[in-house]
């Protein structure tokens, strides 16, 4: 087991891809990976977003099952992560490995998408953690936090600060698979649980909120206290 802080970071396909700035975006992201890795080994796992969703919808509409959608919406998430391996100058061809895979990985910063059907990267994300003793798990996506209602559709919602595992456990989605996206994964959660693993959900476009997340500074967003 490594010494050093092992941080595990998640971060959503429709962070590094939305369609707008997309390299910019990937680059600034990689600059910082590489500033925060003096002080922290990362483990980045990279979601699949619209690409996922797209592809994912097109199978169902051809006949495809969930697994189907799921093995579309993997690829997806390694063809992100190939993107941020590419920024950070060092482009592997095993973003396909799996989380124990990455225990003996020396690199201050790995990068992998999906692993297999019915896991969202949610829960590769909390298995990474277990897997490297992680104490905490960033989640960077498209909102900036847990909120009591969806914060796009409901202008009355407002921001949850801090919350217990369980209180997140209440609210997460019945229904997740690698193709579908909500506020957490269930799985994820759950494994959090067990292996006492603090979450925090931060806007994963605010690079100085990432950066304060990743190396366990006050934030903006959403804590997720798993004690």
């Amino acid at each position: 087991m490594f010494t050093t802080d092992n941080v595990v970071v998640s971060i959503g396909g429709s962070i590094l891809v939305p369609g707008e700035n997309d390299s910019e975006y990937i680059l600034r992201l990689a600059a910082m990976l590489k500033e925060v890795s003096k002080d922290a080994r990362l483990a980045v796992i990279c979601g699949g977003g619209k690409t996922a969703r797209y592809y994912a919808g097109i199978a169902k509409e051809l006949g495809g099952g969930d697994y189907e959608q799921d093995i579309l919406g993997i690829a997806a998430t390694r063809m992100n992560a190939q993107l941020l391996a590419l920024a950070l100058g060092d482009m592997p061809d095993d973003v396909h490995r799996t989380p124990e895979a990455l225990v003996n990985d020396g690199r201050r910063i790995s990068v992998m998408g999906g692993t297999e059907p019915g896991h969202t990267t949610d829960a590769v994300t909390a298995m990474v953690a277990k897997a490297l003793g992680a104490t905490r798990m960033i989640n960077a996506t498209a909102v900036d936090g847990v909120y009591t209602a969806d914060p796009r559709k409901d202008p009355n919602a407002k921001k949850i600060s801090r919350m217990t595992i369980d209180e997140l456990d209440d609210i997460v989605y019945d229904e997740h698979h690698a193709s579908s996206s909500g506020v957490f994964d269930p799985l994820g959660v759950k494994i959090a649980r067990e292996s006492k693993i603090d979450i925090l959900i931060v806007d994963g476009r605010d690079i100085d909120e990432l950066r304060n997340a990743i190396l366990g500074k006050e934030i903006k967003g959403t804590f997720v206290d798993s004690h």
